[in-house]
Order: C-alpha cells, then sequence, then structure tokens
C-alpha cells in the first residue's frame, strides 16, 4: 500500500478494501453489519445484526440436514430433535460462558471487582468462542439424550456434520463485523480497512498512541474468518460422503470432526491477532484446546478401529431396539395421516359430483343388479335343465326301438 492509499483507508468507514488485487473492487467493499432494523416502542427500534442472522441461519441448516438423516442412523426424530434442540441452548450458553471467563477481568469485572451482569448478559455486544458452544452443547445435549434415552454416538455423528455447516456460514459474520483477521500479509486475498488497519497496527506497535502513516502500508490481514469457513466446508463435504458408505462404527464422524476442526483451528488460531489467552501465560486457549482435541480424536479412532477390525461392528441403525423405535413413529405417523386421506377422499367423491351419503344408496343398488343377475342365472339354468332331460329321453327312447 501507498501512503495515500493508507490515507483512504483511514479516512473511510466500513469499506473493506484487497489492495493486492485491486482489480476485484477497485473502490473498495462497503459493508454493513447490520441486516434489518424492526420498529419497536416510544419511536425506538431493534437492530438485527448480519452476525447473529447468519449464526440463527447456520444453526437452522444445521437442525434442518440432521433432521432428514436421523432415520439412516438409526434415531427417532422426535426424541433426536429434543437433543438437538437442547445442545442448540447449551451451545449458546456455553459460548458466551466461555468468552466471559477469559476475558473476566478485562471486560466484565466492576470497579469494585464485582462481576458486571448487564454486560455478561448483553450478548449481542458479541463475544461467543466456539469451544464453548461444542463443549455446552455437549452437556446439555448428552444430559438430554440420557433423559430422552437417545443413543449418543449416533447422536454425536449428526452433531459434527451441523456443527461444520453451522461454523461455515457462521464464520461470514466476522467479516460484517470486521474481526477474526490475522496477521500481516502480501497475499492476493488480503484484506484491510479502517478497523483492520487499526488494530493491526497496535498489534505490532503496542507503544504508539497514534498511527504513523507510513508503518502502516503494511497493514494487510489475513481474512482468517474465510480459511476457517473455507475448513469447515471442505470438511463437512468430506464426511458427508465418508458417512454415507465408509463409516466404520458409531460416533466415528464425531471423532473425525473434531480432529479435522481441532487441526484447521490450531494453524489458523496461530495467525489471528485477536485471540483468547490462558490468563498470566502466552499460551493461546484455542490452540491448547485445538492440539487437545487432535490428539484425543487421533487415541480414541486408533482404539476403535483395532477394536472394529478384532470384534466386527454392529450399527445402531442395526439394532432391534432401533428398527422397534422406528416401527413406531412410522405407526403413529400414518394414524395422523389416516383422517387426513379420509379427507382427501371425501374431497374427490364430491368432485367427481357424487354425494358421501348417496354412497349407501349406489352400494344398495349395486347389491340389487347383483341379485337381478343371479336371479337370471338360476332361471336359465332352471330352464335349461328340462331341456336336456327331455333331449336325453327322447334319446333314451330313440335308442331303444333301434335295439
Amino acid at each position: 500500500m501507498t501512503i495515500d492509499f493508507v490515507r483512504e483507508v483511514m479516512d473511510s468507514q466500513d469499506v473493506i478494501y484487497f489492495p493486492f488485487c485491486d482489480w476485484l473492487f477497485p473502490n473498495g467493499l462497503k459493508i454493513d453489519n447490520v441486516m434489518f432494523t424492526i420498529p419497536w416502542f416510544n419511536d425506538t427500534s431493534i437492530e438485527v445484526y448480519k452476525y447473529g442472522f447468519l449464526i440463527a441461519l447456520g444453526m437452522l441448516l444445521a437442525v434442518i440436514y440432521a433432521s432428514r438423516r436421523m432415520r439412516s442412523f438409526g434415531l427417532d426424530t422426535d426424541r433426536a430433535m429434543d437433543v438437538i434442540l437442547a445442545g442448540l441452548v447449551g451451545a449458546i450458553i456455553g459460548a458466551r460462558a466461555y468468552y466471559v471467563i477469559f476475558k473476566l477481568n478485562e471486560l466484565y469485572l466492576t470497579d469494585e471487582g464485582g462481576l458486571d451482569i448487564i454486560k455478561v448478559l448483553s450478548i449481542r455486544d458479541g463475544g461467543l468462542a466456539i469451544y464453548g458452544g461444542v463443549i455446552g452443547a455437549l452437556i446439555f445435549g448428552g444430559i438430554t439424550a440420557m433423559i430422552r434415552r437417545v443413543k449418543l454416538p449416533p447422536m454425536l455423528d449428526l452433531m459434527g456434520l451441523g456443527l461444520l455447516i453451522g461454523q461455515c456460514l457462521g464464520r461470514w459474520g466476522n467479516f460484517f463485523n470486521q474481526e477474526a483477521y490475522g496477521t500481516k500479509t502480501t497475499l492476493p486475498w488480503g484484506m484491510t480497512s479502517n478497523t483492520i488497519l487499526n488494530g493491526l497496527y497496535f498489534y505490532y506497535y503496542p507503544e504508539n498512541t497514534t498511527v504513523v502513516t507510513n508503518r502502516a502500508t503494511e497493514m494487510v490481514a489475513h481474512p482468517c474468518f474465510l480459511y476457517e469457513s473455507l475448513w469447515c466446508l471442505i470438511g463437512f463435504l468430506i464426511l458427508h460422503f465418508y458417512s454415507k458408505k465408509f463409516r466404520k462404527f458409531d460416533g466415528e464422524i464425531f471423532l473425525l470432526y473434531i480432529g479435522w476442526y481441532g487441526a484447521g483451528r490450531f494453524w489458523i488460531e496461530a495467525l489471528r491477532t485477536d485471540s483468547l489467552f490462558i490468563p498470566g501465560t502466552p499460551f493461546k486457549v484455542s490452540q491448547l484446546v485445538a492440539g487437545t482435541c487432535v490428539l484425543f480424536s487421533i487415541i480414541l479412532l486408533i482404539i476403535n478401529y483395532v477394536s472394529v477390525k478384532k470384534n466386527g461392528c454392529t450399527f445402531y441403525y442395526e439394532t432391534d431396539e432401533s428398527k422397534e423405535l422406528l416401527r413406531l413413529r412410522d405407526e403413529k405417523l400414518n394414524k395422523k395421516r389416516r383422517p387426513d386421506d379420509n379427507a382427501a377422499l371425501d374431497e374427490h367423491i364430491l368432485a367427481d359430483g357424487v354425494d358421501s351419503e348417496d354412497e349407501p344408496d349406489v352400494a344398495e343398488s349395486e347389491s340389487e343388479q347383483v341379485d337381478e343377475d343371479s336371479d337370471s342365472v338360476e332361471t336359465t339354468e332352471a330352464e335349461s335343465v328340462p331341456e336336456d332331460e327331455s333331449k336325453t329321453e327322447t334319446e333314451e327312447n330313440e335308442n331303444g326301438e333301434s335295439d
């Protein structure tokens, strides 16, 4: 970047530039983090942010995907959906709690040293951590699974696939918030803005109180949100197709998920400039958790692969318990459909110009017709018998005469 370009960036608001491929957006890309505004009481309004909207949309798509694949994993939809809903609540609580814990001294303590509850609950101001969301979803969802008697390993497989969908889409909320960017880069897709330039500058020169223009020419950042979104998309596509034909045991997809996501998050987190740190240490919390997840998944995968090779594996959808649950659910659905089917039949009859009350008359006329047909058959048979008998007698007489 030139000094003049730096000045242009610093004078602009809510515009993201791509200095190394300015042919794509020569004047930058104007963004707005507000999705829409809802009128409220007393001439006030509520702003719905794109960040929150994308997270909610990601959750919705994840739930839709999981619901469409529950049967292939042998799960009853009603019970499994209770687990998912509980997991979503736990994800929000866990994501917020995780962030608050590691930003406690910096943001959420009052001057007297107490906890500022208002700030803690102000989730619309930002501050969610994905690993906290996964932990919260596991706790709340796991408890609900035990209560509703849902088999946990196949449920976790669906959860892993759903999380990849939600994370892939939700990360784009960071783009509109101009956050989750990385260190300096000269790659073609590097990005900068007023917010990014200032944040990145003081990351490298914390001793300065103002931005020195000639130093700011290098303040172009890695789009870490994009890296993580693409990493989750690739992971979802791989695990989606793998789960259909190559799955070895229940719970495998979830272990592959935490291993895949952990590996990606470990190197992406190394680039980020806004990471959470373990208090009093230079270690990034997400890198430590990501590395632990990778090791944990590798160890459990090896143990299970060895066990499956020796003893084989029976998937939950193959068990009598799963088949019985799905059978009962099918019966329940069929009972719900029968009134609708009857109503549809009535509509069909009325559409043909025959009232349902006339059905007995139709049946009665058909019965009368059958009776008439049977009478005619009996009459015919009765009339035909004498002819045969007289013919037989005549033949016998003739035979007697000839003898």
